[in-house]
């Protein structure tokens, strides 16, 4: 809905010369509860991170986890990462719906507990096998991490300024990948492995009492669907039949499979290929800041240019981009002035793409956003975490399998943005939002 629609839905503030200052989100059901939009974007922004912690977190560790468990095959050690993905991604399926009949609040208690108890596990896994046993129980469980926040935002806001209020979201998230392998490294050095998922454990507990205490229900009961085989079947598939939508969901998915593919094998291409290894963190966090900088920046224009016109140049960009990271592959392999400047071009055009895509993608669904964003998370989550291991699997002491996938996922996603554009990109947003209305369903 419109984010005037429901004047019950929010209390907006406004000083003495009527200037709106900030933006409550109030309880769907009318309680008092309710939080600043300044707030809400960090709240929001550090549930999502929790799961990047979960990834990047674990990346200077992965060395003396293969150590300590007895792991031989050095690619091996990458499924601490991946497994964990490709779990998250199949666990999107579930959340979605029972959060469109219980409420977002619910559902999200559920995941965090998932997440404080599984890593507690994880810390006293006893061999390399329950470890990544572990893992996939915990992708699976906190999935919904990764699904409700874009639910509770398309509660209450739709279009571009959906865009914007992800790409601000994305400016708080993506500190995590750059102070994750910091704080793991840290840890490392005071402590051994197991205690980084020891503080996973504590940074969840403290969200979880956070968003108990702040966040409120955005749900309205009139919204609300029932858990049955027919509805299920009916709102899940939407997003496959929704061309506006399906193009952009399997666009970021080979996408971020090509991201995924660096985090896989980040630690060993820095580490090892390019002997930075005391280096690791703060290069991985230099390359990884550039997310950061683009979602503040698209954040600021997307409004403006509106979320398809900005998310397509970028893609355009970004093509060309890899197209030169395949050249300093081939000719410049073991130069990290080449690889650096590339690889943190390509994570910036990604926040230009990202909450763009996702937003657009979401655009559809009003009533049954937690469906479409349990459909829409599996989607990506499936597909990058699977690419990803592809390529991390493929790492052979060069940069060449990454530079070959992102060139090839891009290209690929520029030709399903076009097929859900039907052939036009660049499309201004009023005209997008007529030609879309007249243009549903596949």
């Amino acid at each position: 809905m419109p984010v005037a629609a429901d004047k019950s839905l929010f209390m907006l503030r406004r000083s003495g010369h009527g200037r709106a200052m900030d933006l409550s989100i109030s309880s769907a059901d009318g309680t008092a509860r309710a939080v600043g939009r300044r707030e809400f974007v960090v709240l929001m922004a550090a549930l999502m991170s929790l799961g990047a912690l979960a990834i990047d977190g674990m990346l200077p560790a992965l060395d003396e986890i293969a150590a300590d468990l007895g792991v031989a095959d050095p690619n091996q050690r990458q499924l601490v990462v991946g497994l964990y993905l490709l779990a998250s991604g199949v666990g999107c399926l579930v959340p979605g719906s029972f959060a469109d009949r219980f409420g977002r609040r619910r559902v999200l208690f559920v995941a965090l507990g998932f997440y404080v108890v599984t890593s507690l596990l994880c810390a006293l896994a006893p061999s390399f096998d329950s470890l990544l046993a572990l893992r996939v129980v915990q992708g699976f469980g906190t999935a919904g991490l990764s699904v409700l926040p874009a639910a509770i935002i398309r509660d209450r806001f739709e279009g571009d300024q959906m865009a914007k209020l992800m790409s601000l979201i994305f400016i708080v998230f993506m500190v995590v990948p750059v102070l994750a392998p910091s704080l793991g490294q840290a840890v490392l050095l005071v402590a051994d492995w197991r205690w980084v998922f020891v503080a996973m454990a504590v940074l969840a507990g403290a969200v979880w009492a956070w968003a108990w205490v702040r966040l409120p229900e955005t749900l309205a009961d009139k919204d609300r669907q029932k858990i049955d085989i027919r509805t299920i079947l009916h709102n899940l598939p939407l997003t496959f039949r929704t061309r506006e939508a399906i193009g952009y969901v399997l666009g970021s998915g080979l996408t971020f499979g090509a991201m995924f593919g660096y985090i896989n094998s980040a630690q060993q291409l820095i580490g090892e290929h390019f002997g930075q290894d005391e280096n690791f963190p703060l290069i991985f966090g230099a390359t990884a800041s550039t997310l950061a900088v683009s979602s503040f920046a698209n954040s600021r224009i997307v409004e403006r240019f509106g979320a398809r016109r900005v998310s397509h140049a970028a893609l355009c960009v970004f093509l060309v981009v890899s197209a030169l990271q395949v050249y300093a592959a081939l000719f410049h392999g073991g130069s990290l002035y080449w690889f650096v400047p590339l690889m943190s071009a390509n994570l910036c055009l990604l926040g230009f793409m990202g909450a763009n895509f996702g937003s657009i993608a979401m655009q559809p669904f009003e009533t049954t956003a937690g469906s479409a964003s349990s459909a829409q998370s599996f989607i990506r989550m499936v597909m990058g975490a699977g690419i990803g291991m592809l390529i991390g699997q493929a790492y052979n002491d060069s940069a060449l399998p990454l530079a070959l996938a992102l060139l090839l996922s891009s290209f690929a996603a520029l030709l399903l943005v076009l097929f859900s554009e039907r052939g036009t990109l660049f499309r201004r947003p009023r005209q997008a939002r007529k030609y879309l209305a007249m243009h549903d369903v596949i």
